[in-house]
């Protein structure tokens, strides 16, 4: 089925709250993980690239950057709870201070899938960063230690988050609105 396209986008955190929260965040960051000789940070793709970037910008601790594509939607709103590991990461993480980094924790299945995924190659600390999140949809029992935003129920796209590979380039998080759904 093709992606819809009959859509409005309502601006639900505009882009001088994101930046101020990363900084926030990566404060936050930089304290727990202190000392640390290397801090490996696990961008999940393709939502989180642009949160990963910001944020690693603001972080103080010495910082590895790497990536892990993992996919529950496809071109869908709607988590097929499915959770398929599309590219693994390129370094070892075994003895390192790693933080996942994800753009939305929605119904958990993704970040508790790369969670224990990761946990099993043993590193140091494993943590986990979520720029949104949204408990009211959570099926399984994980958080993310740190966390930008907590959002309602709704579909939302920009900083990075698309909707069938639109809108990833928008400065803030907007609700997706399609036309006669209210």
């Amino acid at each position: 089925m093709a992606a819809r396209t009959d859509y409005d986008i309502v601006e639900l955190i505009s882009a001088k709250a994101i930046a101020a929260r990363v900084e926030t965040l990566a404060r936050e960051i930089d304290a727990f993980f202190a000392p640390t000789e290397k801090l490996v940070v696990v961008g999940l793709l393709r939502g989180s690239f642009i949160f990963i970037a910001d944020l690693v910008r603001e972080l103080e601790s010495p910082v590895e950057v790497d990536f892990l594509e993992a996919s529950s939607y496809g071109d869908s709103t709607v988590s097929s709870r499915e959770v398929r590991i599309l590219k693994d990461l390129s370094g070892k993480i075994e003895g390192c201070d790693v933080l996942v980094v994800e753009d939305i924790v929605d119904t958990g299945h993704t970040l508790a899938h790369v969670l224990k995924l990761l946990a099993a190659r043993r590193p140091r600390r494993l943590e986990a960063c979520a720029l949104l999140d949204k408990p009211s949809r959570r099926e399984v029992e994980i958080s993310a230690r740190f966390t930008g935003f907590e959002i309602p129920d709704a579909f939302v796209v920009g900083y990075g988050i698309d909707y069938a590979q639109r809108n990833r380039n928008l400065p803030h998080i907007g609700v997706v609105r399609f036309r006669g759904e209210g």
